[in-house]
């Protein structure tokens, strides 16, 4: 049992970010990731065009921006620079390849029990902490619904956090499942490479530009209220795209920030395929059930989900309740959602993204600086 003041679970950019607060403040720390490396989802399960869709000011972790150099939306390749230079620069030492298996409070001690498989040597290992955060975030395991016929499909699905790029897809018929960032870009992907694609809307979508998203942040920035922004950037969309529910791509009746705020839906950002939708170089429906109906299935050679991501949190965490609920998601909204009690954290879970993840690490570290102090 090796007793610590903080366990960290999961070295995404919110554990990364949370063990650096608490290293400035030099209140030591363990991160456990089950993965081989740290940011696996990006480092392993993103596809290769991959951009922050948002400005880097947004996007930046705690205590470190982005280089001048680095253009205004950063690549995959050079976010995972930053973190490799942002792991460096505030000495985190992620233990990788620990799968979390359990963990619990104990009432009598006063600490948090962590029970953790060492995946490379086969052997378990157990952690005593007065803290315990989890930082396992919204986009732990891929999700892919449960559809009528999929059992019977002769050709390849995956998720989209295993698709990397077009190319073994060329002059194949693909489905893209979902309108959301990684569908919509996915399919603009797959159609450069030659690939015959069709894409599916689950749901409305607000489709936007990166430069109506950036005007958008900018207005809230500047204290403006979220249903004028809304009504701009809409107009901003109409004004760009046109009517895309002729496409096959209707926008919800409310608007993408409130949408954003109140259920933590991000607005897509167009990359082109709304250009190759108009042109039918991809082919956009809104109707998901029709493209598996009857066997016409089949016709696809390949299907790929987009269709998001599951918290893995209640298959390891017992106690809790008053901060997750049975779906592993935090019951406390924003901007409390950070705390839950006896010492338990969570960072990641807030919905708005790198954003969120800077001001729940750095909420977490001063709040358990703060604890110490007083013990």
């Amino acid at each position: 049992m090796e007793a610590i003041d903080v366990v960290i679970v999961g070295a995404g950019p919110s554990g990364l970010a949370t063990s650096a607060c608490l290293n400035r403040l030099s209140i030591p720390n363990i991160v456990l990731e089950r993965e081989d490396c740290y940011a696996s989802l990006w480092q392993k399960r993103a596809y290769d065009r991959l951009k922050l869709h948002l400005a880097k000011e947004y996007c930046q972790l705690p205590f470190m921006a982005f280089p001048s150099e680095a253009p205004t939306f950063v690549p995959r390749r050079g976010f995972i620079d930053y973190l490799h230079s942002y792991v460096s620069h505030f000495r985190i030492n992620p233990r990788c390849s620990r799968s979390v298996e359990s963990a619990y409070h104990d009432e009598e001690t006063g600490k948090w029990h962590i029970r953790a498989r060492n995946v490379d040597l086969n052997v378990h290992e157990e952690y005593a902490a007065r803290f315990l955060v989890v930082a396992t975030g919204e986009n732990s395991r891929g999700f892919i619904p449960e559809v009528s016929g999929l059992d019977s499909f002769g050709g390849e699905f995956i998720h989209s956090s295993k698709y990397e790029k077009g190319q073994k897809y060329r002059g194949k018929d693909v489905l893209v499942v979902g309108c959301g960032n990684s569908g919509m870009e996915i399919a603009y992907d797959l159609s450069n490479w030659g690939a015959r694609t069709s894409i599916v809307a689950r749901s409305p979508v607000h489709v936007l530009s990166t430069n109506i998203v950036y005007i958008g942040m900018r207005l809230l920035g500047f204290g403006v209220p979220c249903k004028i922004v809304d009504f701009i950037v809409v107009l901003l969309s109409k004004l760009k795209h046109g009517d895309i529910s002729k496409y096959g791509l209707p926008r919800p009746s409310e608007g993408p920030f409130y949408v954003k705020q109140r259920a933590g839906r991000t607005p897509t950002i167009d990359v082109g395929t709304v250009e190759k939708i108009r042109r039918k170089e991809v082919q956009a429906s809104k109707e998901a059930g029709s493209s598996f109906a009857n066997g016409e299935i089949k016709r696809f050679d390949a299907i790929i989900f987009a269709t998001g991501y599951k918290s893995t949190v209640r298959h390891w965490l017992k106690g809790g309740q008053d901060l997750f609920d049975e779906s592993g998601m935090p019951k406390l909204c924003f901007p409390n959602i950070w705390k839950g009690k006896n010492g338990l954290y969570c960072s990641g879970f807030a919905r708005r993204g790198l954003f969120g993840i800077s001001v729940d690490s750095q909420n977490i570290a001063k709040d358990i600086d703060l604890a110490l102090k007083s013990q």
